[in-house]
């Protein structure tokens, strides 16, 4: 296989603007502000929307010391009052700045049109992309969303609780309320569950200049540089590709225990159930399924060496649940047309032997950082390529599903508890955004791979 892309881009990793996961708390213990609430409730929250908007911003202290700024902002359909908490930094000091969505920020939105309220916005994290929002129902309930990175993990869910009632209520009583169906466990990572991941990536780091791209290129198993589709020696300096460099990772995982590296001949034979009598008879032109096959046994022999024979099956490695049915979908720029606004839609998940929506994936990959650490991720992205209808091609055929790249995704939590996602591919490392920008309305399909600190490539 050809590895379609060479990255070439400067090694960096997607990072957040400020690393302030650690220097939250557990969410249960946020410290409670309702007593404010309720001491702002008829000049803020209920007065006309003129008024709310003239107001001066204020600062009020907490009883436990907490700093909060409230302050309203408008846009053009809507206006809210925030109180903004401050952001701490190490030791538990204020860092002077208020952003609205550090941990433990309420946001009441309402309409400009009517002034009626559309919804409460709460901030568990110091994460403006995670978040949970309360929506007026009917006269005894409000709704909830819970909102993990564009995707809608809850959504219009009923709860016991007038919306007016919000306003004023201690945080802990609400999800009291809210019961089981608050999943806290996204808004509470612990970084000590990601050491190993974090040492994994530096020793990573520190040894792709080691190695360099050259299409269709891998390590063997007796240690050569060879070319992936005839195994022929390669002449020169020698490279990976895509492919050739998801290897040598996963090589690295295992030789420690091993003291050996996977053979490539055992990495192209089909794996599972897929294609049919169509694509067979493509099988030797196309290869369309050769990322999958390769990341799917890649990650086979991890389970084997690492786990147990029992776990080197797809239904144990590879990743087919999720845990959001709406996404919000965000448009590109193109050109010099703006990007269309947000919209919210219905995602339609895991797809066989096609992976995921890409515009899903850094949604999916934070919840599974959450549920399940300590694991890397192999991508093979995919989507369906072939000759367009022309008058030459008037059939528009042979149109097919192909796996055409490679990657490994590493989501994890840094020491500061901030979510990053580490993106490795032909022997770089790339930005996630880059990574997400190149492939719009692709698939990737995800097998995951138990990693501990040690590589040895």
């Amino acid at each position: 296989m050809r590895c379609v892309w060479k990255a070439a881009l400067a090694v960096a990793c997607l990072r957040g603007l400020l690393p302030l996961g650690a220097l939250d708390i557990p969410s249960a213990g946020i410290e409670d502000d309702s007593a404010l609430r309720i001491s702002l409730r008829d000049e803020w929250f209920l007065d006309t929307q003129d008024r709310v908007i003239a107001k001066k911003t204020q600062f009020h202290t907490l009883p436990g010391g907490g700093r909060i700024q409230v302050r309203a902002e408008r846009s053009d359909d809507e206006f809210a009052v925030i109180l903004a908490r401050e952001l701490t930094g190490p030791g538990g000091q204020g860092m002077g700045t208020f952003p609205g969505w550090a941990q433990g920020s309420w946001v009441y939105v309402r309409s400009r049109a009517d002034g009626s309220p559309l919804r409460v916005r709460i901030y568990l994290r110091s994460d403006r992309y995670t978040f949970i929002q309360f929506r007026p129902l009917d006269r005894d309930r409000c709704q909830m969303d819970i909102v993990l990175y564009d995707g809608y993990i809850r959504r219009s869910l009923p709860v016991a609780l007038p919306f007016e009632r919000l306003l004023g209520m201690p945080l802990e009583s609400v999800f009291t309320i809210a019961g089981e169906k608050l999943p806290r466990r996204y808004f509470d990572p612990d970084p000590a569950n990601y050491r190993d991941l974090r040492l994994f990536i530096g020793n990573l780091r520190r040894k792709l200049p080691e190695i360099s791209f050259r299409d269709d290129g891998a390590i063997d198993a007796q240690g050569g540089y060879v070319f992936i589709e005839t195994l022929a020696a390669q002449d020169g300096k020698g490279g990976l590709n895509c492919s050739g460099f998801a290897k040598w990772v996963v090589d690295g995982i295992l030789r420690p225990l091993t003291g050996g590296r996977l053979d490539i001949a055992a990495l192209k034979a089909p794996f599972g159930l897929r294609g049919s009598s169509y694509t067979d008879m493509w099988e030797d032109i196309r290869d369309p399924f050769f990322g999958l096959d390769w990341t799917r046994n890649l990650a086979a022999q991890a389970w084997t060496v690492l786990r147990s024979p029992a776990y080197a099956v797809p239904e144990e490695f590879e990743v087919r649940d999720w845990p959001f049915s709406d996404l919000i979908y965000r448009g590109e720029e193109s050109g010099q047309n703006a990007a269309p606004p947000p919209a919210l839609r219905s995602y339609p998940g895991y797809l066989e032997n096609s992976g995921f929506g890409v515009e899903g994936l850094r949604a999916l990959l934070y919840t599974l950082a959450i549920d399940d650490p300590g694991r890397i991720y192999l991508a093979s992205v995919n989507n369906e390529t072939g000759p367009a209808t022309t008058a030459d091609n008037p059939r528009g055929l042979p149109r097919m599903r192909q796996h055409f790249h490679v990657a490994v995704l590493v989501p994890y939590f840094d020491e500061y508890g901030g979510f990053q996602i580490a993106v490795f591919e032909s022997a770089e490392e790339t930005r996630f955004s880059r990574f997400m920008a190149r492939y719009p309305g692709h698939n990737v399909n995800l097998v995951r791979v138990p990693v501990e600190g040690a590589l040895d490539p």
